[in-house]
C-alpha cells in the first residue's frame, strides 16, 4: 500500500485544517489506518485511528474531541479534521496503515506509512 498525506498549512491557534491520505495499491488488506506526529523536538506520537471494517475509532487524549477521523472507502481516503487548533499541535502528520488488526496507537503495528504533512499552528 502506498499512502500520500496532504493538507497541512498554517493556521491561527483556534482554527480549523482537514489533513488527507490517499491509499494506493493493496487497500483491502488494510485493517487500520492511523495518525502519528512528530513535534519538534518530540519522538513521534499517536494521534488517532480508524478500522476498515467496523469503522471504530479511537483518538489520543490530547485531541479527542477536537480531532475527527473518518475514511471514504470509495475513494480509498481517511480524513482527520483538526478543529480548535492550539499552537501544541503543531507538527509533521503521518498517516499509517496495518494489516494486522486492531491496535490503533501501537507505532510498532503499522506496516505502511506515508511522507509527512507539516501543519503550524500559530498563537
Amino acid at each position: 500500500v502506498q499512502l500520500q498525506a496532504s493538507g497541512g498549512g498554517l493556521v491561527q491557534a483556534g482554527g480549523s485544517l482537514r489533513l488527507s491520505c490517499a491509499a494506493s495499491g493493496r487497500t483491502r488488506s488494510m485493517y487500520t489506518v492511523g495518525w502519528f506526529r512528530q513535534r519538534p523536538g518530540k519522538e513521534r506520537e499517536f494521534v488517532a485511528a480508524v478500522s476498515g471494517s467496523a469503522g471504530s475509532t479511537y483518538y489520543a487524549d490530547a485531541v479527542k474531541g477536537r480531532f475527527t477521523i473518518s475514511g471514504d472507502n470509495a475513494k480509498n481516503t481517511v480524513y482527520l479534521q483538526m478543529n480548535s487548533l492550539k499552537p501544541e499541535d503543531t507538527a509533521v502528520y503521518y498517516c499509517a496503515a496495518s494489516y494486522r488488526g486492531w491496535s490503533p496507537d501501537l507505532i510498532h503495528e503499522y506496516d505502511s506509512w506515508g511522507q509527512g504533512t507539516l501543519v503550524t499552528v500559530s498563537s
